[in-house]
């Protein structure tokens, strides 16, 4: 990697790191609101530097305090889980402020290339950029990615478990979409795909 892509890299997620903004209605039940950041500047900025894929979501927290949060990458190839999965994991939580808010995500970087790597963030918080070797990724064939969700805020209950994104890649033809909230359809990704990546949010209630 070149020294203008390692600092373009740092720049974008300098920039994820310190950002947030505001929105949605709260329910008791719900620990956790997601959304997707629409027209995101970081994803078009990422994409536009060929520097691989960005996953850009708003999470609000209104019980921050009390709450344990888990981003994590389980990874699939050729309907097996890998040895390695989770790739990359971030937890972090119990935070002094009672409310936050801010940008949450997963990036890929050089997804076709030599020295792939994964990184996740949210606010306060981040991963560097992970290794996850040359032999996840496939040469030749097709690629494509998906949000998990829609364009609408979804809420989520206590130790709740949420598909937030997929990248998945295939040789020849490739499925158009799946429903990433179901279970028995996401098996089907997976055997039918030779990789796959599913990025994953779990947030737990600490105080109950």
């Amino acid at each position: 990697m070149t020294k203008m892509a390692y600092l373009s890299i740092l720049s974008v997620m300098l920039m994820l790191f310190t950002v947030g903004c505001n929105n949605e209605i709260d329910d008791d039940n719900k620990v956790a609101y997601i959304s997707i950041n629409p027209d995101s500047k970081y994803e078009e900025t990422f994409t536009e530097l060929g520097l691989g894929n960005l996953f850009d979501f708003n999470l609000k927290l209104p019980r921050a305090d009390q709450t344990w949060i888990s981003i994590w990458v389980e990874g699939y190839r050729d309907g097996k889980v890998m040895e390695a999965s989770p790739l990359i994991q971030l937890s972090y939580g119990l935070s002094p402020e009672q409310v936050v808010e801010g940008p949450m995500g997963f990036g890929i970087i050089n997804p076709n290339g030599k020295d792939p790597q994964v990184f996740l963030y949210s606010k306060g918080t981040r991963t560097g950029p992970k290794p996850i070797g040359e032999k996840l990724f496939i040469e030749s064939g097709i690629s494509g990615w998906d949000y998990g969700i829609g364009n609408e805020t979804v809420g989520l209950e206590s130790g709740e478990e949420m598909v937030l994104a997929v990248y998945r890649q295939n040789e020849g033809s490739m499925r158009a979409a799946y429903d990433y909230q179901d279970v028995d359809s996401i098996n089907e990704m997976i055997n039918e795909d030779i990789t796959v990546l599913l990025i994953k949010i779990k947030v737990e209630d600490r105080d109950q």
